[in-house]
């Protein structure tokens, strides 16, 4: 996902590996692949933010109920993944027009700093009372700020550490978040490894939250939050595992080395991330250590697999769409959370004498009558992305992009 201050660009689709992805001075090569592993991540997002009914719901368009993983839990973690590779890619890009670290490092504050603003934003919209708005317990953490937050601490350090530093930082972060999670005993219940994992408000993440956070969290839960401060550490891995791979795929060997290698430390990494889950289980909630290995395996394979069928393959005929998606990835994410929140919230209307939201007057009316509500609730949330991509087609064809 890019960052940055919004801005419109046009006429030509902005990629965000647009950046030299071997030697600089020898070849600049533009890999689809990415926009399209982009695109995927943003239409699956849209896909299972929006049901017609969180009533009806498919198991694989649901998040896991607390340990385990589902397909939906996999998206998170790619957006982040995802962020490493453009980040490395986009800095090297712009070292390599001869930009020096001073206007390198204010180009990672100011487009984290945008995206950490946009999550705020979003948290508070429309920002009326009287639809629930309140300064006062205002959701703090968010997805796009753990974006913005991770995507400064992975552009900081590819800046300013070596290659073998940023390997220990990721090794320190994952082992010690385990170590934290497992071994120190949470205030005022003394639980420590399973136990205190075993429930969302129950681990140290949870109390850690609550005691800074206080109303400010999430408000289905309330004691704790999935986006919140310690399992941010750990989220910070996955971004840099990304680095990794966009680092790899920058390299000068042939794109078939660079593929099959993805391939085969992407599947070593799901297996150590599957054999991690047995002292520390995989969770996407608490974002545990061998959830970052597992996803960002996982996350390599897909691109290794989008790589090999679309740029060596050339098998493009259904990649339209993705592309479109791809390459206005804030537009999506911000545009559709508040067209959700005025459909399900704000805007009401009267239907048989009762008023209700829009969202609901939609889903009632259009696909609850006429098909049973799993089915309902799935074509409802194809057609929301459906329209999402008539959006992202028309602004993609007038060549208009929102950056940050």
């Amino acid at each position: 996902m890019s960052a940055g201050a919004p801005s419109t660009v046009a006429r030509s689709a902005p990629s965000a590996y647009d950046a030299s992805v071997t030697a600089p001075s020898v070849r600049r090569e533009r890999l689809v692949a990415l926009d399209v592993f982009r695109g995927l991540t943003i239409a699956g997002m849209l896909l299972v933010n929006n049901p017609g009914t969180w009533g009806a719901i498919y198991p694989p368009l649901r998040h896991a109920a607390w340990h385990g993983w589902t397909p939906t839990d996999l998206i998170f973690p790619f957006f982040l993944f995802i962020v490493g590779i453009t980040t490395h890619l986009s800095l090297a890009a712009r070292r390599a027009r001869g930009d020096d670290d001073r206007a390198l490092v204010r180009q990672v504050l100011r487009r984290g700093g945008v995206i950490i603003l946009l999550g705020l934003l979003l948290s508070g919209f429309p920002f009326i009372p009287q639809y629930g708005f309140d300064l006062s317990t205002m959701r703090i953490p968010g997805v796009l700020q753990r974006i913005g937050v991770a995507y400064i601490a992975a552009g900081l350090l590819s800046l300013r550490t070596s290659v073998r530093t940023q390997v220990a930082i990721v090794v320190a972060l994952l082992v010690g978040y385990w170590a934290i999670m497992t071994l120190i005993p949470v205030p005022g219940t003394g639980a420590v490894g399973a136990a205190a994992l075993a429930t969302p408000d129950g681990s140290l993440a949870a109390w850690l939250d609550r005691t800074l956070l206080g109303d400010h969290l999430w408000r289905v839960a309330k004691t704790w939050d999935p986006e919140g401060i310690l399992s941010t550490l750990p989220a910070i891995g996955t971004a840099m595992m990304g680095v990794f791979a966009g680092r790899w795929i920058a390299s000068p060997r042939p794109l078939i080395e660079r593929i099959a290698s993805m391939f085969a430390i992407g599947s070593l990494a799901m297996v150590a991330g599957l054999m991690w889950n047995w002292w520390f289980p995989i969770n996407k909630n608490l974002w545990t250590s061998s959830y970052v290995v597992f996803t960002a395996g996982m996350a390599a394979v897909a691109i290794a697999t989008c790589l090999w069928l679309i740029d060596v393959r050339r098998v493009t005929w259904w990649t339209k769409p993705f592309v479109v998606f791809g390459v206005n990835p804030i537009l999506a994410f911000v545009g559709s959370g508040m067209m959700a929140r005025l459909m399900a919230s704000i805007i009401k209307v009267e239907r048989n004498g009762e008023t209700v939201s829009l969202q609901r007057a939609i889903y009632d009316s259009g696909f609850a009558s006429w098909l049973a509500p799993m089915n309902a609730s799935l074509l409802y949330a194809l057609c929301f992305v459906a329209f999402w991509f008539a959006i992202l087609w028309v602004l993609y064809r007038k060549g208009v992009f929102l950056k940050v």
